[in-house]
């Protein structure tokens, strides 16, 4: 199956989503942006997160879309909560910041993704298709900031034992590649890239491919 075709299996399939926005213009804006992909379901909007537990237990959305900063429950600790509750969830940050540490501990819980408020409604509507996909999405105003900040000098890297292989399909994943565009990449099939992948979990102690590209964030696993 091709890129297009699995673009297409995608709209078929309704997506529900759950928005987390305390700014009420904004969060109907999202709504209303939302609702006009034929693949998009709206089934709960809040302006904070304080129930999102319950929330979860009844909703069971496919995707939330989680403002960072709102009054009482943080995102950063909202998204731990989504993962703890539903892991099968997936999480995108929206937020104005661009901060770094905000970035990184987001992805330590398990965000997904990470968008900016500023971005475009198309542009954000086509990062919520990469995310459903398999992808990690980024504003460029974020990918910016994570390069920034993981060029700093690092210090007392363990040694993860990571073949070559494993060390491109790494970066692959840092990049927001599916598995199968890994295949695709590297020119192997996708039960080949799923395997590797498999065992770099394994050498890094993680459970899924965020935890991944967290921890070879935060070491630049992927640029030994």
């Amino acid at each position: 199956m091709n890129k297009q075709q699995q673009k297409t299996t995608l709209l078929l399939i309704m997506i529900r989503i759950v928005i987390y926005e305390d700014n009420d213009p904004l969060r109907k804006s999202i709504q209303l942006l939302l609702l006009t992909h034929t693949s998009f379901e709206v089934v709960g909007t809040f302006d904070h997160a304080n129930d999102i537990v319950g929330d979860m237990k009844q909703l069971y959305p496919d995707l939330v879309i989680l403002d960072i900063d709102m009054p009482g429950r943080k995102g950063t600790d909202a998204v731990r909560l989504v993962k703890e509750v539903r892991p099968e969830t997936l999480v995108i940050m929206h937020t104005v910041f661009e901060e770094e540490e905000k970035l990184f501990m987001s992805l330590c819980a398990g965000a997904n993704g990470y968008i900016l408020k500023k971005t475009a409604p198309e542009k954000f509507l086509q990062y919520i298709e990469e995310v459903v996909e398999g992808g990690a999405p980024f504003s460029p105003g974020i990918a910016q900031k994570v390069l920034k900040y993981f060029q700093q000098p690092i210090t007392d890297v363990p040694d993860f034992h990571l073949t070559e292989r494993e060390k491109q399909i790494l970066q692959l994943l840092v990049k927001g590649y599916t598995y199968k565009a890994i295949g695709g990449e590297l020119n192997i099939a996708m039960d080949t890239s799923r395997k590797h992948i498999r065992h770099i979990y394994e050498k890094l102690h993680v459970n899924c491919g965020r935890q991944a590209v967290a921890l070879a964030l935060k070491h630049k696993l992927s640029d030994h």
